[in-house]
């Protein structure tokens, strides 16, 4: 099924693919058509003795000045969408950074907000400029037909205007490791109103101390940040192994781990988690590679605790 475009630019590049399309299938059609009729017309039946057939040079001038501007006319047509992408952005546009990284999308806006998935208001240019903490990955939300690469020590940007409010797929199109399937996000699309309302903080239900939390408070924030936060894509809470070691029974073990290139046992308690978010590399688990990403600056200490209080559950 066609997946429509919600995005004035997606609808701009959908209206290219159609005409070049179109002008494929006609093409192909009259290609198709006079063929059958030589064929018919010459066949072996109808002229039993082979004749000489001469050149046509203002049919083959006209059919090659033909082609040449059909060729023009949708690379202009195709470069202009390119170009507007790429060099006008409108002053007014509403900025957003995305962060990628292994393996999660992160999103900071100008008034201080950071989301795990891209909030935009509707009928608005937005701009989001996008930077890699680590390898290169790929931005790409299909239904707005924009997709750009994401490169570690360069800063790019991609722009767009979402005309339909709804919650679209964002993924990831560069393999970037062995969580890449799993580096999925959202764009949510809301009405002027309802963004500003979430933009503006009206809508949050204000943060509790975290000395006044509950332990089920924590631990159902902990659920929810191992699915924000990108932990699902390296540890399972089944006890099946993936990139990382499963958070299932591992609360109170004791673990194998390389520690400055030694290898020493380790309990697994409150200081090892925060370690382990913090200074990844320090104690690798044995038989796991080290690739997992400093947290620092992602997570705070009241999330931390939140997801040690939700591992401590996975018995």
């Amino acid at each position: 099924m066609f997946l429509s475009a919600s995005s004035i630019i997606g609808k701009e590049i959908d209206s290219v693919l159609l005409l070049i399309s179109g002008i494929c299938i006609a093409l192909f059609a009259v290609i198709i058509f006079i063929t059958l009729y030589f064929v018919i017309k010459y066949s072996r039946e109808r002229n039993p003795n082979p004749t000489d057939i001469e050149g046509n040079p203002p049919l083959e001038i006209g059919w090659t000045v033909l082609s040449i501007v059909l060729v023009l006319f949708m690379f202009y047509w195709g470069w202009t969408g390119y170009r507007k992408i790429k060099t006008e952005v409108p002053k007014d546009a509403f900025v957003v950074k995305a962060t990628a990284q292994q393996w999660l999308w992160s999103f900071d806006y100008e008034n201080g907000k950071h989301t795990n998935v891209l909030n935009l208001p509707v009928n608005r240019p937005v701009k989001v400029t996008l930077n890699s903490r680590d390898v290169i990955h790929g931005f790409y939300i299909p239904t707005f037909r924009i997709k750009q690469d994401v490169v570690p020590g360069a800063e790019k940007y991609i722009w767009f205007t979402p005309d339909e409010e709804g919650t679209y797929d964002l993924f990831c199109t560069q393999y970037c490791g062995l969580g890449h399937s799993g580096m999925l996000s959202k764009a949510v699309v809301m009405s002027g109103e309802k963004f500003q309302e979430w933009y503006s903080g009206r809508t949050e239900v204000p943060k509790v101390a975290l000395a006044a939390k509950s332990i089920e408070v924590m631990v159902e924030e902990g659920k929810e940040l191992y699915r924000t936060k990108g932990c699902i894509a390296c540890h399972t809470i089944d006890g099946t192994k993936l990139v990382g070691p499963s958070w299932k029974g591992i609360w109170g073990s004791r673990v194998q781990v390389i520690s400055a290139g030694e290898q020493r046992e380790v309990l697994v308690d409150e200081e090892y988690i925060h370690r382990s978010e913090f200074e990844p590399q320090a104690d690798v688990v044995v038989g796991y590679p080290p690739v997992m990403p400093p947290q620092k600056g992602l997570l705070t200490e009241e999330e931390i605790k939140a997801i040690t209080e939700y591992i401590k559950t996975l018995k």
